[in-house]
């Protein structure tokens, strides 16, 4: 590990993608069961997540996957504030 890099992201480079895909499917099918405002906090912590690790690979995504990103994030951050309403 370089003294540049986070520990963190060092360990999530480790994660098995089956594996982080599917901790994400279960935590959004539970929100989108949980009553109201319960499920909005799961989304929006998911989003938030997702904030993080957009702000952080944004630099080495090409243009086509950031915009992606971006409306996939959108979406899931209205459904979460639809939820919460």
């Amino acid at each position: 590990m370089q003294r540049t890099q986070s520990p963190l992201l060092v360990r999530l480079a480790r994660v098995n993608p089956t594996t982080a895909f599917l901790a994400a499917l279960v935590i959004v099918l539970v929100a989108f069961f949980a009553p109201g405002p319960v499920g909005g906090v799961l989304l929006l912590a998911l989003a938030a997540g997702l904030v993080w690790l957009l702000a952080t690979t944004w630099p080495v995504q090409a243009p086509a996957i950031r915009l992606i990103r971006l409306v996939m994030l959108t979406v899931l951050i209205a459904v979460a504030l639809a939820k919460l309403l």
